[in-house]
Order: structure tokens, then C-alpha cells, then sequence
């Protein structure tokens, strides 16, 4: 029993080592999106079997009976029609799927991508129930069964009732002496945060350019889980108009349209204003785009919006711009030349798939 024990740790291990491997290419692709449930990831590794038995030829030889006379070659197929193509002698791919918890999956990350741990800011608590089992109590389970508060509940009863003999000092509890430890609940701090995704769903983003905003929101959030035991997700897309939806319309969502960038800034501070205050949340705001808006006005009130009242709330804003056959990419240009100097904002460019690691490193890699 403990070598099977032993040999599936150490199969693990050769797992996991080939997940580290690996890495940077799930970085790229967006097929563990599909496989992640709410504590783990389903990742599928080609050319990895699991240990198993294998019978050998039988060296007696023999064959079935049937029609022919003895030493007649049979052909190939199976006797009831015309002979088959025969067997074929390339080596199959055999796919292993592996399941990870999401904690282990991102540690690979941060060791892969080098990224620090988040220091939380220190007003941004918010009190989680905690405490220690230093309390005691007549029911609970045999593993928290307190022996000495036993012991010394069955010692009154025995001397009370009269039962107890110093000549013969035995003390036998009976179900009304057990005590079990009990935890005291207390408030402790615990961090908390909300991660806005905002995306431009418009008609010059591409399908290829939704789907790396999918792969990094998924790595992004990852990461972010990892770091805060607390941590809420709102999705926003917009074109002209924006609107919050849930994470698989986020995800699947196709449309077509105009660009106004600013109607997703109004209803992320409207989300902040109403639901996640700064006071009490670490908020993390990203936002893609091909770099298209509809207008250079449109554009100043990003600016505005973000440098008065966005950044001062966030602990961090990062833009993230796919490049795009339709887009201009003018935005991030924009954001950089008025506001490339602010430390709490991050500005990315992806060309293609290769360019997410870098991307997530750049938007990850300062512990905001």
C-alpha cells in the first residue's frame, strides 16, 4: 500500500513538473478557460500515460476455428468481406488530463513570471469571523474531546454521587462528563478586493483580439485569487453604450458597433460609488481595447476622468491594447502622454499571443 502511495506522489511530481514545463504555452492559449471549475483546472498533457499492465504474446500460439483447409494463409479483415488496410505502425498520441488546484496554478505562474506578492493598502480591511477552539462545551465531535475537562467532570460526579473509593481511585466517564473544544469566534482583518474587466466588444475587435482579453482575464484572476481571500469579479463591455454582464456573456459576447470609451469609466465609478468603496476595497480595474475611440473629445474625458477621479481610488489601472487590423491604437498613446508619469497606471501592447506573458507580467510584476 505505501509503495503505491509512494509511486503516485512521485507520478504527481513528474505531473506537475511537466505543467511547469509547459507553462508559457497555456499562457497563450485559451483552452484551459473551458476546463476551470471553481477550485481547479482541468490541463490535458499529450504523451503521458499512467502506469498500467501490459499482457505479452502468447507464446503457445493458436487460432480459431473456421473454414479452410490447414496450412492456408488467412487474409486480412474480419473473414466477412474484403481484406482491410491492415494495421498501421505509427505510434498513437495518448492525452492525459490532469486536474490542479487553482492555488498550485498560480503559484506556477508567479514563479514562472516572477511576480511579487500584492501588498493590500492598510485602510482596505474588512473583518472575516476567525478565533482559536480555547473554549469548551458538552457536544462536538470524538476529535475535538477534551480529556482532562473530561476527566475532571466525571472526578465531581463521582464524588458528589459518593462512587468515589480512595482505596480504589477509578474514574469511568460517562456521556453526560464528555467536553469537547469549542472555538471562539473573533473578528480578524481580512483583505479584500473587486477586479473590474472592461472590454470593447465593438465592431473593430476582432474575434482573435476578444480571445486574448479572455486568456488574460483568466491568468489576471488566477493571480489576484491567490493573493486575496476575499476578491470580487464585474465584468463590463461596452462599444458606444457599456453595461455589466456576467462571466460567460463576458466571454462568448459578440457585437458590433461604435466606440466610446468613457461609458465604461462612468459605469466602473458608478460600481466603485455604489457597491465597492475604496474605503473598504482594494479595486484593480483593466481595461482592453484595440485603441480605437470615437472621438479625440471622447478621449480628453478619459484622461480627466481617469487622473481626478479613478486613479486616486484604485490601487492600480491597468490598459491593456490588442493590436488590431481596424484598430488605430491611438488610445494607449494618448494615456501615455498625459498620464505616463502616474505610477498606479499600467499601459500594455499586445501584437499577438506570444506578447500575454510580458503583458501579464507588466500588469502583475508591481505588487500594487
Amino acid at each position: 500500500m505505501f509503495r503505491i502511495e509512494s509511486d503516485r506522489a512521485r507520478f504527481r511530481d513528474i505531473v506537475r513538473g511537466r505543467i511547469r514545463e509547459d507553462l508559457r504555452k497555456y499562457l497563450s492559449t485559451g483552452e484551459l478557460i473551458g476546463r476551470c471549475g471553481e477550485q481547479s483546472v482541468s490541463i490535458p498533457l499529450p504523451q503521458i500515460e499512467l502506469p498500467h499492465m501490459v499482457f505479452g504474446p502468447n507464446s503457445k500460439g493458436g487460432g480459431e476455428g473456421g473454414e479452410g483447409e490447414g496450412g492456408e494463409p488467412r487474409e486480412a479483415g474480419n473473414g466477412n468481406g474484403p481484406p482491410g488496410p491492415g494495421a498501421g505502425e505509427q505510434e498513437g498520441k495518448h492525452i492525459l488530463e490532469v486536474e490542479v488546484d487553482i492555488q498550485e496554478l498560480a503559484e506556477m505562474l508567479g514563479e514562472e513570471l516572477g511576480l511579487p506578492d500584492i501588498q493590500p493598502r492598510g485602510v482596505n480591511e474588512l473583518d472575516a469571523e476567525g478565533g482559536r477552539y480555547n473554549g469548551v462545551r458538552g457536544t462536538g465531535p470524538d476529535s475535538l474531546r477534551h480529556f482532562r475537562r473530561t476527566y475532571r467532570s466525571a472526578l465531581k460526579r463521582s464524588v458528589a454521587s459518593g462512587l468515589w473509593d480512595p482505596s480504589k481511585p477509578r474514574v469511568v466517564p460517562i456521556r453526560d462528563d464528555f467536553r469537547y473544544r469549542a472555538r471562539r469566534s473573533c473578528d480578524t482583518p481580512d483583505s479584500s478586493a473587486v477586479v473590474f474587466h472592461m472590454m470593447d466588444v465593438s465592431g473593430s475587435m476582432g474575434r482573435e483580439q476578444k480571445e486574448i482579453v479572455r486568456i488574460k482575464a483568466f491568468w489576471i484572476d488566477t493571480w489576484l485569487r491567490s493573493q486575496y481571500r476575499n476578491l470580487k469579479v464585474v465584468y463590463i463591455v461596452h462599444d458606444a453604450v457599456a453595461k455589466v454582464v456576467d462571466q460567460h456573456t463576458f466571454f462568448h459576447l459578440r457585437e458590433s458597433g461604435g466606440t466610446k470609451i468613457s461609458s465604461a469609466y462612468e459605469l466602473c465609478l458608478k460600481q466603485m460609488a455604489e457597491k465597492y468603496r475604496p474605503e473598504d476595497w482594494n479595486i484593480y480595474p483593466f481595461h482592453y481595447s484595440d485603441g480605437d475611440n470615437w472621438s479625440a473629445r471622447d478621449t480628453e474625458l478619459c484622461v480627466s476622468m481617469l487622473r481626478d477621479e479613478i486613479l486616486p481610488r484604485v490601487n492600480q489601472f491597468c490598459y491593456g491594447q490588442v493590436k488590431s487590423a481596424h484598430g488605430s491604437g491611438q488610445f494607449k498613446k494618448d494615456l501615455d502622454n498625459a498620464l505616463g508619469e502616474t505610477e498606479n497606471l499600467i499601459t500594455s501592447g499586445i501584437s499577438e499571443r506570444s506578447d500575454i506573458p510580458l503583458s501579464i507580467r507588466a500588469f502583475l510584476g508591481t505588487g500594487r
